[in-house]
């Protein structure tokens, strides 16, 4: 019995930062989530010796071809001091028929391609109007991951808008030739007055800076950070959609979650999650403004990591190692 072992590279090598299988792999697990063939159990976490840094076990099991139990495992540390990211991230995958061990691999890019790739749903079955002019906020790595999305999934974009606190990484951000034109912004108050069909924040911005006049008839606002969208913009938009309402409202530090525990959001006050867009239970009017609130689900960890542990036993890729003796 042997475990195979992939890192970041190997990872991206087997196709694991490709927006389309990304997306692909998205739409089959919430298909198999609305089936009742993946589940996401509560998350856990243990405290570091230097807080607020936290590790988190993320477990999931996602059936169908993917054929998946695994955990997510995020080590979260504050200001290291190693020259290695703030996150580090592994997953590790069991066959969910059998319980063997198949793999171990190094997931941090998994976690913004699939994050991105659940924006290209909300984009294509959550926006009130056809997508054609489009605001990012941010450029670090999920800012990053969104625009490689857009490049594959959106490339005939009439217009998208850039826009960074510090606007000098913007210039890395679009160093390769982008498939449609796009504008970059000083101040974010520049590009308010115009219109966008969606809005789409990765920043890592610990207090709102989108106000209620940024929710507007016909646009989608997408939160993927943490805390960018203030409650009184949430509460104006026509429909709340989110990627699932689990358990984490009790603990997220998502804006949405935060206003549920202040008592500002009812626990039945979101319109739709991701099986209602791709079930076709939720469609919103052309003049709607709608809020996205994506927290990100296990299950698209697990299924990203099943299928790119899948092609490496294919290819032969990575590391095998004897796990277990033969009986």
């Amino acid at each position: 019995m042997t475990m195979r072992f992939l890192t970041g590279p190997q990872v991206a090598a087997l196709g694991g930062l490709d927006p389309h299988a990304a997306l692909q792999d998205v739409t089959d697990a919430v298909r198999l989530l609305d089936a009742g063939d993946a589940m996401m159990p509560a998350e856990t976490h243990v405290p570091l010796d230097t807080p607020p840094g936290k590790v988190y076990a993320l477990p999931a099991r996602v059936g169908g071809r993917f054929n998946a139990n695994g955990v997510k495992w995020t080590a979260h540390r504050p200001q290291p001091q190693d020259g290695l990211p703030m996150a580090l991230t592994v997953t590790l995958i069991n066959r969910a028929d059998s319980g063997l061990p198949v793999g171990l691999i190094e997931s941090g890019g998994l976690t913004a391609v699939r994050t991105a790739a659940v924006s290209a749903l909300a984009l294509s079955y959550a926006a009130p109007r056809p997508v054609r002019r489009v605001l990012l906020l941010g450029a670090g790595v999920q800012a990053r991951a969104h625009l490689e999305m857009l490049r594959a999934q959106f490339p005939s974009l009439d217009v998208l808008g850039l826009w960074n606190r510090t606007p000098a990484r913007l210039e890395a951000l679009t160093a390769d030739p982008l498939p449609f034109p796009y504008e970059r912004f000083q101040h974010l108050d520049e590009a308010q007055p115009l219109s966008w069909d969606a809005i789409i924040t990765c920043t890592g911005a610990q207090a709102p800076f989108l106000g209620p006049e940024w929710i507007a008839p016909g646009r989608l606002v997408m939160q993927i950070g943490y805390h960018e969208v203030c409650f009184a913009a949430i509460d104006r938009a026509a429909h709340v959609v989110v990627d699932a309402w689990g358990e984490f409202r009790h603990t997220s530090a998502k804006s949405l979650f935060q206003m549920y525990r202040a008592g500002a959001f009812a626990d039945d006050g979101w319109a739709a999650d991701l099986t209602d867009l791709l079930a076709g239970r939720f469609r919103p009017a052309p003049d709607d403004s709608v809020y996205f609130s994506s927290f990100g689900l296990n299950i698209f960890d697990i299924a990203l990591a099943a299928r790119v542990l899948q092609a490496a036993a294919r290819e032969n890729i990575g590391t095998a190692l004897p796990l277990f003796a033969a009986p």
